[in-house]
């Protein structure tokens, strides 16, 4: 049974399958797509305003209770806030695709 994701040994040759010709492409399309998605966290982390209240506002009795702090969801810090949290999910998921596909490589 043939394994495609190490390459098979034909008479002291490499065969040339999908994967090996593949996983460079991968590796270097991972890696940019973790190096794009950093850049835009990192932008997006310094677009954030900086709230450093903490939760104090339960302990001194000062809440507001306004239109805006009601709608928070659909403000500009909580769709950067979302943007940074997908963006690190995504550098997450393509680090460790890019680990495995060396692993595979590797071998």
């Amino acid at each position: 049974m043939k394994n495609l994701f190490l390459g098979l040994l034909n008479n002291g040759e490499i065969i040339n399958d999908f994967w090996t010709t593949t996983l460079p492409i991968l590796r270097y399309v991972l890696f940019g797509i973790v190096f794009a998605c950093a850049i835009v966290m990192i932008v997006t982390t310094l677009m954030q305003s900086n709230d450093n209240n903490n939760g104090l506002d339960a302990f001194s009795g000062t809440t507001q209770e306004s239109y805006y702090s009601q709608n928070k969801g659909a403000s500009r810090d909580a769709i950067l806030k979302r943007i940074t949290i997908s963006m690190a999910i995504i550098i997450f998921v393509c680090v460790i695709l890019f680990f495995v596909s060396e692993i595979i490589a590797g071998v």
